[in-house]
């Protein structure tokens, strides 16, 4: 570690030896000769005389060796210098004894940056210039520690010339020149500083100040005056004469006078400038890091010269191997070795990659306008954007696994979702990929389509919206949420289906909608259908009943036609002969397809086909067309009586039993005598076949015609559970919609008909399978789509036919959409409908809030969707709050501070108040609504901190003027300059603690409106001529105006006036 004294020990030691035996030779030979030699002259040549003699007083030497260095001002920083030196400050102080607290004209300052002279004596022992001043860009700060300033003229806080550095462009034309030295001009006025001069030669601004806070240019007027855009690299140690940069910008030299060419902000195309400011305000800890290690800093300086200059993070690897004693070890940045973008049509992604070699090429920075991220391609999943990524841990070093932004952006390191590549990458690569949230909504070119927005999202939630809902109204904190929760009966169950069907209907309306998602919609056709068959009810004779539509077997036509009266016996047939109807629906297009690629020649195969489907009006007419009229005969009878079923299937034991040789009768047709006989597998042997026409052939061929659909199902099952049934696979893995190849395994997941079937056959006792029937892969092949799957779990909860705490995600899912379609106000609609949980009894609150705040950007300048969420129940708080948020981090300050008003958050109110709005309305003469904002915050007082230091010194302020603006008052006139004296003084101190306070969270405008309420009550107090008033009242009024925080001249305005007061009252003594 360094030594904590500012020179080394040994060194010390040496030079003041030596530099003590050359002045005390001077003094012994002057001594005569020169009577004004000083006492401490001769004790210093007397102490030389004992240490000579006596080898005994070593210890005693570095003791005062030891109070003398203590005495000697400390500046450790890097690039940091100070005139006189710190080694002539100790020669001039064993010279002249007291020389530290009297220099001349001492100044301080920073290599590229600039420099501050203290003009007169300035006393700087026991100083720590390290905490005192600091330098940054285009800006000085001394005593930036408001609690340690000390009074003006004490310490540093004293007149001085500062001169600062500009970064401008070496080629600026007359006109530009008589801009710039004008705006300077007025910047320096602005801020109570005198202007002394500006050369566009080297940069120099120079300018007195009066005392001292933080003095230079704003971002305002750096955008304002021409800057240069990339910093001149020239070696620190020159002199001022010429353009020079700091040890720390991200541009730096080798030892060898070469530009580094591993400057990440140049490989970015960012501002160096801009990253190191980003990088002080995020990492503040690295600057104590520097400090720590000054005195090694200093030693190698010294040593090396002009080749000791490093790059930051050359300094954070040397820092590291000095470290060793630390208990905490950080991994070492590394330099930039290469960055390539990596194009968006390639496979391979965008990489940068950290070593520590540089390829020594010069490079030319350009200053960019912020950090944007170019995502124009809506990007699948296995896409990426690494090239757009500007990360502040990637600069410093550090590392990230993953991150989610809005609207699907996924950033991580390494390789990229979906990549077939399994060869191993550095976790430095970052990868950008945006999810693809919305395909649901594109049509085959991969646009966006208004009219699929409207009939996926829009119109099916508005349909939910008009299903009777029951509310739960739960309480949070103080605000209340209403919980929904749609509730229906099965007799309004057909109607809402055949509502979710006419909506997707008008999707497949939509032109340009690629085949598969076709496909898709037909199967929520169906989905929805399968859900009216098994679950809705029909009014018999004033009761409910459970039954489906009338829509297959002559059976059930009849009876619609006939009397409501129904056989509570044949409810269950009527159910299964509409199920057996909506089978022969689904697999309709199936059974047509295979038939019409077949030739002509295999009538027997096509029968087959239709038998599949239950199509046995054309099974008929085919066989009886070709001449087999047996045959028709048969199949007229198929799925009937099981007598007939026991007959043939008698017949065809005979024939084995007589040995007939099968091989002179077609295969086709005796598949077809087995199907008639009941024997499904030996009319399926050797052949696949889908698994809903299995479970049709199971249904209309093997079981008893009055089976009931639960116990058909539970055969499957069973059937399934034995590997002797197809496994119900998703529709778009059954049918083939998707393109590429799906991964699938057995049992993992299967279509959301089959889990609907097994619902109905366990309605009444607990259904385990709800988070794999509600899955996306039930229905969709795209994971991220819940958008139809949602309304289907509500329909079926608010029939009551299931019901389920734990499908989170399935809400989840719908959200993401709706949010990443700008329907904020829909998402919340569905927040609101997920169960309320014992367990997380806030969970709806904090997402709904979480929504308002992220996404307020899209919603809080669309009226109807705010309007939509108060009618929702949304506390109108938390609106303002999220739009609080919003326009505080987009700078609009006065919009933020009403809508924390609004949302009664009083103390963040307070101090936007009191940091960014108060003084600009003060300063642009806006005193009314001052008044408003503080009067409105005033009744809450009790809940803000420190607000009689805060806004109620606006208030205060207000009310004093306007009593000493007061003419008649009410106070008698002999008590009138007595009692307005007392309430200033109380004031002042106010003011003055105020400033103590809030410290630095207070900009310079608002030291500047302090000053000007000071500079106002002073001038209307001074201004009262009271009749009666005493010269001791006046005198007191000066007093109380010394107080005030004032700029010097005004103060010393005043002074002159009380001098001059003071004057008079001893002439007229």
């Amino acid at each position: 570690m360094a030594s904590p004294s500012p020179l080394p020990l040994s060194g010390t030691l040496h030079e003041l030896h030596s530099t003590r035996n050359n002045i005390s030779f001077g003094t012994t030979m002057g001594m005569d000769s020169d009577a004004g030699t000083s006492g401490s002259q001769i004790a210093l040549h007397r102490y030389k005389r004992r240490k000579i003699s006596s080898q005994k007083n070593v210890s005693s030497l570095c003791e005062v060796h030891s109070e003398f260095e203590a005495s000697l001002p400390t500046l450790r920083s890097p690039g940091y210098y100070m005139e006189p030196c710190l080694k002539e400050l100790a020669k001039r102080e064993l010279m002249d004894s007291g020389f530290c607290s009297r220099v001349q004209d001492f100044t301080v300052g920073r290599f590229g940056y600039g420099c501050v002279k203290f003009l007169g004596n300035t006393d700087v022992r026991l100083l720590d210039l390290d905490q005192i001043i600091r330098f940054g860009r285009h800006e000085v700060v001394v005593y930036g520690d408001e609690s340690a300033k000390p009074e003006v003229g004490q310490g540093l806080n004293k007149s001085a010339e500062v001169t600062l550095v500009l970064k401008v462009r070496s080629s600026i034309e007359k006109g530009e020149l008589y801009d710039i030295v004008e705006k300077l001009r007025l910047s320096t006025k602005r801020q109570g500083a005198d202007f002394i001069s500006f050369n566009p030669s080297n940069g120099e601004w120079k300018f007195l100040v009066h005392h001292f806070s933080r003095f230079g240019l704003s971002e305002d007027d750096e955008e304002d005056i021409v800057m240069d855009d990339a910093t001149a690299v020239q070696h620190p140690l020159e002199t001022n004469t010429g353009d020079v940069s700091d040890i720390d910008e991200a541009t730096l030299v080798e030892p060898n006078g070469a530009v580094l060419s591993h400057s990440l902000p140049a490989h970015l195309g960012l501002d160096p400038i801009k990253m190191k400011e980003m990088r002080m305000v995020m990492f503040p800890v690295d600057e104590e890091e520097d400090h720590d290690f000054s005195g090694e800093f200093k030693q190698r300086e010294q040593s090396t010269g002009k080749e000791c200059i490093r790059s930051p993070l050359h300094h954070s690897a040397w820092r590291m191997s000095n470290k060793s004693s630390s208990s905490v070890a950080r991994k070492t940045p590394l330099a930039l070795l290469e960055y390539n973008p990596g194009s968006v049509e390639s496979n391979s992604p965008g990489t940068i990659l950290m070593a520590q070699q540089n390829k020594g090429v010069p490079l030319k920075t350009a200053k960019v306008e912020g950090f944007k991220l170019d995502l124009k391609r809506k990007t699948p999943i296995t896409e990426n954007h690494s090239h757009n990524i500007v990360d502040a841990a990637l600069f410093m070093g550090r590392s990230f696994r993953v991150g989610w932004g809005p609207n699907g952006i996924l950033v991580h390191s390494g390789t990229s979702v979906g990549s077939k590549d399994s060869q191993s990458v550095l976790s430095s690569v970052i990868i950008l990929e945006k999810v693809a949230i919305d395909k649901v909504v594109r049509d085959e070119n991969n646009k966006v389509r208004k009219e699929l927005v409207e009939s996926c999202f829009i119109s099916p939630l508005e349909l939910h919206k008009e299903i009777k809902h029951e509310t739960k109204e739960i309480e949070i904190g103080s605000f209340k949420l209403k919980l929904q929760n749609p509730v229906s009966n099965r007799l309004m169950l057909s109607e809402v289906c055949r509502s979710y069907i006419g909506i997707i209907e008008r999707q497949l309306e939509v032109p340009e909608v690629s085949s598969s998602a076709r496909g898709v919609l037909m199967h929520q056709v169906m989905v929805w259908e399968l859900i009216k068959v098994l679950f809705s009810a029909r009014e018999i004779s004033g009761q409910s009943k459970s039954a489906g539509a009338d829509n297959e077997e002559d059976m059930m036509h009849d009876r619609s036609e006939g009397s409501s009266e129904v056989d509570l016996e044949a409810l269950p047939l009527i159910r299964r002969a509409e199920f057996s109807y909506w089978l022969q629906e689904s697999v309709c297009h199936r059974v047509q397809d295979e038939v019409s690629s077949l030739n002509e020649s295999s009538d027997l195969e096509q029968v087959l086909l239709l038998l599949t489907g239950r199509q046995l009006d054309a099974a008929v007419e085919l066989a009886a067309s070709r001449g087999d009229v047996r045959l028709a005969c048969l199949l007229s009878q198929a799925g009937g009586s099981t007598v007939n079923r026991a007959d043939v299937s008698q017949q065809l034991e005979l024939w084995r039993t007589n040995g007939l040789d099968f091989n002179f009768i077609e295969e086709d047709r005796i598949r077809i005598f087995e199907l008639l006989a009941g024997n499904i597998h030996g009319a399926l042997h050797g052949k696949t076949i889908d698994w809903k026409r299995f479970l049709g052939l199971l249904m209309w061929y093997q079981l008893p015609p009055d089976t009931s659909l639960p116990f058909v199902f539970h055969t499957y099952q069973q059937l399934l559970a034995d590997e002797r049934a197809p496994h119900p696979v998703p529709v778009y893995i059954d049918e083939g919609l998707v393109e590429e190849a799906m991964s699938w395994r057995v049992g993992e997941r299967y279509d959301l008909a089959y889990y609907l079937m097994l619902l109905h056959a366990n309605e009444g006792s607990e259904f385990g399978l709800g988070k794999t029937m509600f899955s996306a892969f039930s229905s969709t092949h795209d994971p991220l789509d819940y958008h139809m799957i949602w309304h289907q779990r509500a329909v079926l909860e608010a029939v009551g036919a299931f019901s389920s705490n734990d499908l989170h995600v399935l809400d989840m899912g719908l959200v993401s959409q709706l949010l990443c379609l700008g329907q904020c106000h829909w998402a919340i609609y569905v927040v609101l409908h997920m169960p309320f949980c014992d367990d997380f009894p806030y969970l709806q609150a904090t997402l709904i809030r979480e929504i308002l705040c992220q996404y307020c950007e899209s919603w809080h300048s669309q009226e109807l969707q705010r309007q939509f969420m108060e009618d929702l129940g949304i506390p109108s708080a938390w609106l303002h709050e999220a739009m609080a948020v919003y326009f505080n981090y987009s700078g609009d300050f006065s919009t933020a501070l009403e809508h924390y008003i609004a949302c009664a958050n009083w103390q963040k109110a307070h101090s936007l108040f009191m940091t960014s709005v108060a003084h600009s309305l003060f300063l642009s003469a806006k005193h009314s609504e001052i008044w408003r904002l503080a009067t409105s915050m005033e009744d809450h007082k009790s809940e803000i901190e420190h607000w009689d230091l805060g806004a109620g010194i606006y208030i205060s302020f207000y009310l004093i003027r306007s009593s000493l603006q007061e003419e008649n008052n009410t106070i008698c006139e002999s008590d009138s300059l007595e009692s307005k004296n007392s309430a200033c003084k109380d004031f002042f101190s106010c003011l003055n603690e105020s400033l103590v306070v809030w410290g630095g969270r207070l900009p310079v405008d608002a030291r500047v409106a302090y000053s000007k309420m000071g500079e106002e009550i002073c001038d209307l107090l001074l201004s009262d001529h009271s009749e009666g008033s005493t010269r001791d009242d006046q005198f007191s009024c000066f007093d109380t105006v010394f107080s005030a925080p004032v700029p010097e001249d005004i103060r010393s305005s005043h002074l002159q006036n009380a001098v001059a007061l003071f004057t008079c009252s001893l002439l007229e003594a």
